[in-house]
């Protein structure tokens, strides 16, 4: 079901966050019970959204043109996983979807997602603070700390995470961002998460949503995580492996924590005198 291209007698009356964010849906054809799902979940909040077809990764042989295999494994230090190629491919499609419309922002999901119920007002809430970022992270598998610099609504706030987030279950992006994902993070060199969450080597900047409004919990049985042992090559990994993480956790660090400290840094200069 595509709910863009429905008849209108069938759809739900549509959240006006709709007229401004393209949404789109990942979802494997084999998964049928989980677009199913996703479909219920995302027309009680009046969202209308694309289902885009996910590359199966038990399809795809390599060598890949989307996949860079040498840097892969230079950065990243395990064996192709093929499931996860399929996901990095599906995100960059979802990127060049939303190149191609006239939409302002999209929303990008992945389809084991659970959403609280505030989600499409704090979609609008996000777009009067649009300002602020490039990619506004709604959903992590990570438990660091995230830094609140800003509200947002009544209960949430944009805040800012110093170290490294995995997952990449639900953003928001822009067109700024959407073209960094389909050229600059093609071929792919690390799993997607990893990737697009060092937005800052290129001039991005990345918010997350404190506390999260969206988890990843509706369906833990994961085709990228099911036999991930596999793909690990333990001592047999690269030695290049821990310098390029290590590098990148410095960069990360230095570059989040500059705009954080500015950030509050402005925050005290336009705050009223008591």
């Amino acid at each position: 079901m595509n709910m863009r291209a429905a008849p209108a007698t069938l759809m739900p009356a549509l959240h006006p966050v709709s007229l401004r964010v393209n949404t789109y849906l990942i979802n494997l054809d084999r998964a049928p019970l989980r677009r199913f799902r996703m479909e219920r979940l995302l027309a009680s909040f009046g969202l209308a959204f694309e289902r885009v077809a996910a590359v199966d990764g038990a399809g795809l042989s390599l060598p890949h043109p989307g996949f860079d295999e040498a840097s892969y494994l230079r950065q990243h230090g395990r064996r192709p996983n093929p499931f996860e190629i399929g996901c990095y491919l599906s995100h960059v499609e979802c990127a060049k979807r939303f190149l191609g419309s006239h939409a302002e922002f999209a929303l990008i999901l992945e389809d084991d997602l659970d959403f609280d119920d505030d989600l499409a007002e704090l979609l609008e809430a996000a777009l009067e603070h649009q300002a602020r970022w490039d990619i506004l992270r709604l959903s992590t598998v990570n438990t660091g700390r995230k830094h609140k610099v800003e509200p947002l609504t009544a209960s949430r706030s944009l805040a800012i995470a110093l170290t490294r987030e995995k997952g990449s279950g639900a953003y928001l992006i822009n067109r700024k961002a959407a073209g960094w994902i389909a050229d600059v993070l093609v071929p792919m060199r690390l799993p997607y998460d990893l990737a697009f969450d060092l937005e800052f080597d290129d001039g991005l900047s990345a918010c997350f949503v404190d506390p999260l409004p969206v988890s990843q919990r509706a369906d833990p049985c994961s085709q990228i995580q099911a036999g991930l042992s596999t793909y690990r090559l333990g001592r047999r990994r690269p030695w290049s492996v821990l310098p390029y993480r290590a590098a990148a956790e410095l960069r990360r660090f230095a570059a989040r924590f500059s705009r954080l400290a500015a950030w509050r840094l402005s925050g005290l200069r336009t705050a009223p005198p008591e």
